[in-house]
């Protein structure tokens, strides 16, 4: 099992669609190979947390759609 990553406070602030920028931003970097090694590791590091704070807001997201459709499974938002 997976360690649980700790996620930095100023993440925690950001809105999902924020994080997942700023991680497109991370990844996007990181592919170019441009980003001498301390950066990447500095931007990789930060790019784990993104990626965590990303999960746990799509699964709480999850939950309430479950909550909502009452069977813990997947049912249409429109019903017309």
């Amino acid at each position: 099992m997976a360690d649980k990553v700790e996620i930095a406070e100023d993440i925690l602030k950001l809105s999902f669609e924020e994080a997942l920028g700023e991680l497109e931003s991370i990844v996007d970097r990181l592919e170019t190979g441009d980003v001498a090694l301390e950066e990447s590791i500095e931007i990789y590091r930060r790019g784990s947390q993104l990626r965590a704070y990303c999960d746990e807001k799509l699964k709480s997201a999850q939950a309430k759609i479950e909550k909502i459709t009452g069977d813990g499974g997947t049912a249409p938002l429109d019903t017309d």
